[in-house]
C-alpha cells in the first residue's frame, strides 16, 4: 500500500524531543528516510532506533544548527548518504518568558540564534539541492505567540514573526523553482519545553506532538500543483 511520503527524503531539525521527534516518527511511518538532526546523541539514537524497528530508514546527525558550517555539512551528508532532500523541517526551537524590563540583552542571544538565524541558515542550506531536483517543500514550525500578543513573550514572539516574515518572502522567490515554504503555527503543546517553566497553562489542555506531525506529514505530502503556505492548528479550547 503506497504511503504519503513513499520514496522522499526528509531533514527535520530538533527531532531529538517534542515536536521535532513525533514528525520525524511521523514521516518516517509514512515512508520517507528522515535525516535526524539535534544536539544531543541519545536522543537522536534513541528516534533513530525507533524508526529502524517499524523498518524504517533514519540517518542520525548529532549537531549544534547554530554553527553555520555545521548545518552545511549535515545537509551534504544527507544529500551524499540518502540521495536528496524532498522535505526540511525546522522544528529546533527554545523558549524563555519574562517581562522585557526584568530581561538583558544578553538573554535574548540563545533565542534569536537557535529560533530565528538557525532557521534561515537551515533554509539556505538545502537550496541548492532542491533548486536542482526542482522540487522540495520547506516547512518552519512557527508559533501562535506570532499571532497574539501574549504578554512575557515579547523576544520569543519576535522570533516566531521574523520567521513568518522571512518565509512568506522565500516562498515567492522559490515560487517559480517547484520549491515550496510553509509555516505551521502550532498553539500550545505539551513537550519538554515546558519542563524548565515555573508555571504553564493547563497541560493536559495543550495540543500533543503527535497532532503537529499530522499537519505536518498534511503539509509536506501535499500534490505539486498545491502549497499549503500556512497552517494554524491550536488545542479545540483556544489560546491557552
Amino acid at each position: 500500500m503506497s504511503r504519503w511520503l513513499d520514496g522522499k527524503v526528509a531533514l527535520v531539525t530538533g527531532a531529538g524531543r517534542g515536536i521535532g521527534r513525533a514528525i520525524a516518527l511521523a514521516f518516517a511511518e509514512e515512508g520517507a528516510a528522515v535525516a535526524l538532526v539535534a544536539r544531543s546523541r541519545a536522543d537522536l539514537a534513541g528516534v533513530a532506533a525507533a524508526i529502524r524497528e517499524r523498518d524504517g530508514r533514519a540517518l542520525a546527525l548529532p549537531t549544534d544548527v547554530t554553527q553555520d558550517g555545521a548545518v552545511e555539512a549535515v545537509v551534504e551528508q544527507t544529500v551524499t548518504d540518502l540521495g536528496r532532500i524532498d522535505v526540511l523541517v525546522t522544528s529546533a526551537g527554545i523558549a524563555a518568558f519574562g517581562a522585557v524590563a526584568d530581561s538583558k540583552p544578553a538573554d535574548w542571544d540563545a533565542m534569536l540564534a537557535l529560533n530565528l538565524r538557525a532557521v534561515m541558515v537551515s533554509c539556505r542550506a538545502v537550496l541548492p539541492a532542491m533548486l536542482r531536483q526542482r522540487s522540495g517543500t520547506i516547512l518552519n514550525v512557527g508559533s501562535i505567540a506570532s499571532k497574539r500578543a501574549l504578554p512575557g513573550s515579547a523576544v520569543y514572539t519576535a522570533t516566531k514573526t521574523a520567521v513568518d516574515a522571512f518565509s512568506r518572502v522565500l516562498a515567492e522567490e522559490l515560487r517559480p523553482h517547484g520549491v515550496r515554504v510553509g509555516v505551521l503555527v502550532a498553539g500550545a503543546v505539551d513537550t519538554p519545553l515546558w519542563d524548565a517553566m515555573g508555571s504553564s497553562p493547563p497541560r493536559e489542555k495543550m495540543l500533543r506532538p503527535e497532532d503537529v506531525a499530522r499537519a505536518a506529514v498534511l503539509m509536506a505530502s501535499l500534490p505539486p500543483h498545491a502549497a499549503l503556505e500556512e497552517l494554524t492548528l491550536l488545542p479545540a479550547g483556544g489560546i491557552l
